[in-house]
């Protein structure tokens, strides 16, 4: 197993050994970055984003814990013990990479990123701007209408309620308000608005932005 595009802070107040794990951990797929102290570690944390941290037991090291929320290896002395993932010296380069994956194998999958752009038939709509296109011409919405879109858009392929959808407009719940704008957001987004594909009623509940 590799290290692939994992990035491990090392920190070691050995030049030597922070020469030798660096080099060794690189061969295996890893990017490293290492600091000599505890105050160095500090500075490449307050810069970069790391997987993991490959820490030796040294003067406030865990005060450097609390900067982040990575994972840490410590590195102690044979017969000490503390509290977190250890690997007592001395040890294999080899099983220093095996515990390193192990490690990085349980970490949680990424979050799932947010479309930037969803589309449906011939239209795109983009989330930041509210922009709506249909191929490369781009819709004109009104204010109410964007606000609608933008209601619509937080759920995609999800009912959103007519309340929700009220208040997103600051129209009266009760009124037939947001009725009546759904049907003329319809008329720019369906080819036939007397049977909807895009903007979908959902019976007893609201509407529903089906996207591709």
């Amino acid at each position: 197993m590799t290290g692939g595009d994992a990035h491990i802070l090392l920190v070691d107040p050995q030049e030597e050994k922070r020469a030798l794990l660096r080099t060794y951990l690189g061969r295996h797929g890893f990017l490293v970055s290492a600091a000599r102290d505890v105050d160095h570690a500090a500075r490449l944390l307050a810069g970069l984003d790391f997987d993991l941290i490959l820490m030796e037991d040294v003067a406030e090291a865990q005060a450097l814990c609390e900067l982040t929320r990575a994972p840490v290896l410590w590195l102690v002395a044979a017969g000490e013990t503390r509290s977190g993932e250890v690997l007592s010296k001395p040890f294999e380069p080899q099983a220093l990479v095996d515990r390193v994956n192990q490690m990085l194998d349980r970490r949680p999958p990424p979050a799932e990123t947010a479309p930037k752009v969803l589309r449906f038939g011939p239209f795109t709509y983009d989330i930041a701007s509210g922009d709506l296109c249909e191929g490369e011409v781009r819709v004109r919405l009104t204010g109410t209408e964007v606000k609608l879109m933008r209601a619509l858009t937080d759920r995609p392929g999800a009912p959103v309620t007519r309340a929700e959808l009220a208040d997103a407009v600051e129209a009266d719940p009760a009124s037939r308000a947001v009725d009546v704008q759904v049907t003329r957001l319809r008329r720019k987004l369906e080819p036939n608005p007397r049977m909807p594909k895009v903007l979908q009623t959902v019976r007893g509940t609201g509407y529903m932005l089906v996207t591709d």
